[in-house]
C-alpha cells in the first residue's frame, strides 16, 4: 500500500446458523488479509460475549449485542479499517440497523442446513437445545431470518473452507485495489 493512499475500510459481516462456519471462514479471511498487509479487525460473536458476558439470549439482548458491535464495527471501519464480524445476528432488522451505520457493508451469508449444523456441532450447544437445557437457541427454539439479498452467499455444506474462501476474496477484489 502506497504510503500517500489511506486504506479504506469495509464491514463483511458473516451471518448463519451456529456451525455454519462463520468463525472458521472469519478466522482465515483476517489471516488473509493481514498477510496481504491490511489493517485488519475480527470481532467474533464467541469472543465478544466473554467481554459483555451480561449479553443475554432473548430477541431484545440479541439485537442491543448486534447494536453495539454493530457500531464499534462503524467506528474501526471509519478509521480505514477492515472489520471481519461473524456473528449469528439472526434478526433482519438487526442487520438492517448495522448496515446503515456503515459506509461499506457486506453482508455475506455463512449457508448450512441446520441438520448440517447439528452435525457438526462441536461445542454440543444443539444437543442441550434439543434437551431443554438451552433457551432461546437460534435454529431450535428461536428463529433465524435468512437474509434477503445478501451481497455474498457461501454454501459451507457444500463447499471447502477454500472455495469459500475463494469466493469471498473473489468478491472484494475492488476494495483491496492500492
Amino acid at each position: 500500500m502506497s504510503q500517500n493512499k489511506k486504506q479504506e475500510g469495509f464491514v463483511l459481516w458473516l451471518t448463519g446458523l451456529s456451525g455454519s462456519g462463520k468463525s472458521t471462514l472469519a478466522e482465515q479471511l483476517h489471516e488473509h488479509l493481514e498477510r496481504l498487509g491490511k489493517k485488519v479487525e475480527r470481532l467474533d460473536g464467541d469472543i465478544l460475549r466473554g467481554v459483555f458476558p451480561n449479553t443475554g439470549f432473548s430477541k431484545e439482548a440479541r439485537d442491543e449485542h448486534i447494536r453495539r458491535v454493530g457500531f464499534m464495527a462503524s467506528r474501526l471501519e471509519h478509521h480505514g479499517v477492515i472489520v471481519i464480524a461473524s456473528f449469528i445476528s439472526p434478526y433482519r432488522a438487526a442487520r438492517d440497523f448495522v448496515r446503515n451505520l456503515c459506509g461499506h457493508f457486506i453482508e455475506v451469508y455463512v449457508k448450512s442446513s441446520l441438520d448440517e449444523c447439528q452435525r457438526r456441532d462441536v461445542k454440543g450447544l444443539y444437543k442441550k437445545a434439543l434437551a431443554g437445557e438451552i433457551k432461546e437457541f437460534t435454529g431450535i427454539d428461536d428463529p433465524y431470518e435468512e437474509p434477503n439479498q445478501p451481497e455474498i452467499t457461501v454454501d459451507t455444506e457444500h463447499q471447502t473452507v477454500e472455495q469459500s474462501m475463494t469466493q469471498i476474496m473473489d468478491y472484494l477484489k475492488p476494495y483491496l485495489q492500492d
